[in-house]
C-alpha cells in the first residue's frame, strides 16, 4: 500500500485539495490519499509545524507526507524532500519541518529540482498541483528521493525561530498558544516533559495556569473531572498542555488568540502533606 498524506492551509471551499488528489491518482492510481487537514490557518507555518510533528508518527513507515503552507510559492524558496524515521516529507523549504528536523534521525535531504517529475506546465501560484502532487505520487510509486533532485546538507535548510517555553525571572514557566482546534481548545507549546521537569523539584505543589486575567488550579486527567462549561487544563492527545472548557470553547471563554502567553506557577497543594 502506498500512502500519501496531505496537510495544507488550502481549506475545502476551493478546488485546490481535490485537484492535487486528481494529479496524484493520475500518476499512481493505487495511491491511498489521507487528509490530515486542509484547515491550517492561512500562511501559519508554525501551526503546521506542530501539526505534522504530532500526527506523522501514527502512519506506517514509508508514508509520503505532503506538507504545504507556502506563502513564498513561485519565489526563490526551494522544495525539499526529507526522509526522517522511515517517513518521507515533501514541503517548501520555509522552516515548516523545523520541529521534525530537530528530532534528528534524518536519512537524506533532497532539493527537489528534477523537472522530469513535475507536470509539463508549472504555475507560479499552484506548486501543490504541479510539483508536490506529481512528485509525491512518483515517490509513492517507488522512485527514490535521490532521483528527484540534488542532495543538500541539513545546515542549508531554512529554520524557523519557534518560541520555546522559558523560565521567567519570577520562576514561572512561560509558554504560548500555538494552535486553537475546532472545539476552541487552546493548545500550547508546553509539552508534558517540559511540565514534568518544571514541577518535579517541588513535591507537594501543584501547577496553577494563568491565561490573560484568569487562573486555573491543577491539571485534569479528563474532561469529566470538570463541571459543564467550566475551564480545565489537560495534557492533550498531542502531548502538549491544553486549556479547555468542558463542552464549550476556551477560545471564546477566555477571548484567547494564537500567540497569547500562558504561565504556570507552582502553589502548595492543600491535599498533600508538607
Amino acid at each position: 500500500m502506498s500512502i500519501i498524506t496531505l496537510l495544507t492551509d488550502f481549506g475545502l471551499n476551493d478546488e485546490y485539495a481535490g485537484t492535487m488528489k486528481g494529479v496524484i491518482l493520475s500518476v499512481n492510481p493505487s495511491a491511498t490519499i489521507i487528509d490530515i487537514t486542509h484547515n491550517i490557518d492561512p500562511h501559519d507555518i508554525i501551526q503546521a509545524a506542530f501539526t505534522i510533528k504530532s500526527s506523522y508518527k501514527f502512519f506506517p513507515k514509508g508514508t509520503v507526507h505532503v506538507v504545504i503552507v507556502d506563502p513564498g510559492v513561485g519565489g526563490s524558496r526551494a522544495i525539499i524532500a526529507i526522509e526522517i524515521a522511515g517517513h518521507i516529507f515533501l514541503a517548501p523549504d520555509n522552516g515548516i519541518l523545523t520541529l521534525l528536523v530537530e528530532e534528528g534521525n534524518i536519512a537524506e535531504i533532497i532539493r527537489v529540482d528534477n523537472k522530469k517529475f513535475f507536470l509539463k506546465s508549472v504555475s507560479r501560484t499552484f506548486h501543490g498541483r504541479d510539483i508536490f502532487a506529481p512528485v509525491s505520487a512518483h515517490i509513492s510509486s517507488g522512485i527514490k528521493i535521490n532521483n528527484i533532485g540534488t542532495p543538500i546538507n541539513k545546515n542549508e535548510l531554512v529554520k524557523l525561530n519557534i518560541q520555546e517555553p522559558v523560565i521567567s525571572d519570577k520562576g514561572e514557566l512561560v509558554g504560548t498558544i500555538v494552535s486553537i482546534d475546532h472545539f476552541g481548545n487552546l493548545i500550547t507549546n508546553i509539552d508534558s516533559n517540559c511540565l514534568k521537569i518544571f514541577c518535579r523539584p517541588d513535591a507537594g505543589k501543584e501547577p496553577e495556569i494563568k491565561i490573560n486575567n484568569s487562573k486555573i488550579s491543577g491539571l485534569s486527567e479528563s474532561y469529566e473531572n470538570s463541571a459543564l462549561n467550566c475551564p480545565l487544563v489537560v495534557i492533550g492527545s498531542r502531548g502538549y498542555l491544553e486549556i479547555a472548557i468542558n463542552c464549550g470553547s476556551a477560545k471564546k471563554y477566555f477571548k484567547a488568540e494564537k500567540g497569547d502567553t500562558i504561565t504556570v506557577n507552582l502553589l502548595p497543594n492543600p491535599f498533600l502533606s508538607t
